[in-house]
């Protein structure tokens, strides 16, 4: 997956990796169709944060889901 093209697929691909790395009960309320390319950066910033981390606290996943939440469209 080439993450350096701006496209809906990869907001796609990028929601879809973090909605399963945080194991978001909320998982459907967040629908990668929700986010604009608009916001690619700041979702590429997120997916980042939670990829690389190996273990995220509850703190740093309601932080997470709160950040994803006001990327919205």
């Amino acid at each position: 997956m080439d993450l350096t093209q701006k496209t809906q697929e990869n907001i796609e691909y990028m929601i879809e990796a973090i909605k399963n790395k945080l194991r978001m009960a909320t998982g459907a309320a967040m629908q990668a169709s929700a986010f604009s390319v608009d916001r690619y950066d700041d979702i590429h910033e997120v997916y980042d944060i939670v990829i690389n981390k190996e273990r995220l606290s509850i703190s740093e996943v309601e932080a997470l889901a709160s950040e994803l939440g006001s990327l919205r469209s």
